[in-house]
């Protein structure tokens, strides 16, 4: 049959891909790639699956679930080498496992938050920040001056922290303060421009100070949220500590309460969402702010996970929440804007 130069142009690109799908690998070429996808697919199942039976589950689950977005990354190529291999049950095993993490993606949410009945008293700008061993106590200090925080929320205060804290300037503006001392990754803080009544805080191998600041007749409890990290072999601790932080919420009653600092756990860890169902709203996602990434900074905003909150009870509406980069930590500070509603109490 003759063709016109014309019709060779047309058929050529059909021609290319039926050549580049005649040179996919068959024999044990396809058997390695449906092995590779296979336990790429498996372990994303697992870190899902978990997610899904509402676990956090034994390492590495929950160094895992922190990063619960990025797992569609291996999900897609389980699914390019299931194509590679010719296997439609691997394709089908990757389609399923990238729409249920798309499906866990979604912003956590513990259902409406109820209006509050009072009217209001107080615009509220609160700061946490996790200073890395002190290393970004000069960038917290200029934070201070810039964004002007009512509340502030200080993780990983070492001894020179405490120091600068107490410099004059910083006096003046935090007359009024609550700070604990220890080792560099010990040390915490809570600063205010309100009266505040030192409360006896969290027992933790960090320290988790307390307090309850009067802001217009209004007693606001403050904690400082600074759980261990889910370290191999720590895990417990980890559990035990993001627990004793959900008591706290628990048992708040109407009053209004604000828990703020480094979580070391995002909304795929059950240990923190047990926290949120208490009725705790995370201002970060009520502004819109879910899924942005406070840890690691050195990869952040491109690339980390959400572990630093703030929380807030029903008496407290979030208006604005942005992300602050500070040098020498491995950490976002977080500046949350709030409107503080009377209540009962």
């Amino acid at each position: 049959m003759e063709t016109t130069v014309a019709e060779d142009r047309a058929t050529a690109p059909a021609r290319r891909a039926a050549r580049r799908l005649a040179r996919l690998p068959d024999g044990r070429g396809r058997q390695a790639a449906a092995w590779c996808a296979a336990l790429l697919l498996a372990a994303v199942s697992v870190v899902v699956g978990c997610r899904a039976a509402d676990t956090d589950g034994i390492t590495p689950i929950p160094q895992l679930l922190a990063f619960l977005p990025w797992l569609l990354l291996p999900a897609g190529l389980g699914l390019l080498l299931s194509v590679v291999a010719r296997w439609p049950l691997g394709c089908g095993w990757a389609l399923t496992a990238a729409a249920v993490t798309a499906w866990f993606v979604q912003p956590y949410d513990s259902g409406p938050a109820p209006a509050p009945r009072g009217p209001v008293l107080a615009h509220l700008r609160v700061l946490t920040a996790n200073l890395e061993f002190g290393g970004a106590t000069d960038g917290l200090l200029n934070a201070l001056r810039r964004e002007r925080p009512d509340l502030v929320s200080v993780q990983e205060c070492d001894r020179r922290c405490a120091a600068a804290l107490r410099s004059a300037d910083i006096r003046a503006a935090y007359p009024y303060r609550n700070v604990v001392t220890g080792r560099p990754a010990q040390g915490s803080a809570i600063l205010s421009r309100f009266p505040l009544e030192n409360g006896k805080g969290l027992p933790g191998e960090l320290a988790m100070p307390g307090a309850v600041a009067r802001i217009a007749g209004q007693r606001l409890r403050v904690q400082v949220a600074h759980p261990m990290p889910p370290m191999p072999g720590q895990l417990g601790i980890w559990r035990a500590e993001l627990g004793r932080l959900r008591s706290y919420a628990a048992e708040r009653g109407e009053h209004p309460t604000l828990i703020a600092g480094d979580f070391n756990a995002s909304q795929d860890h059950t240990a923190f969402r047990a926290i949120l169902d208490t009725g705790m709203r995370d201002s970060a996602r009520a502004a819109g702010l879910s899924r942005t990434p406070s840890w690691p900074s050195a990869t952040t905003p491109a690339l980390g996970t959400q572990i630093d909150h703030v929380l807030v009870s029903d008496a407290l509406r979030p208006r604005t929440a942005r992300f602050l980069d500070l040098p020498d930590t491995d950490h976002r500070a977080l500046l949350v804007e709030l409107d503080l509603h009377r209540t009962g109490r």
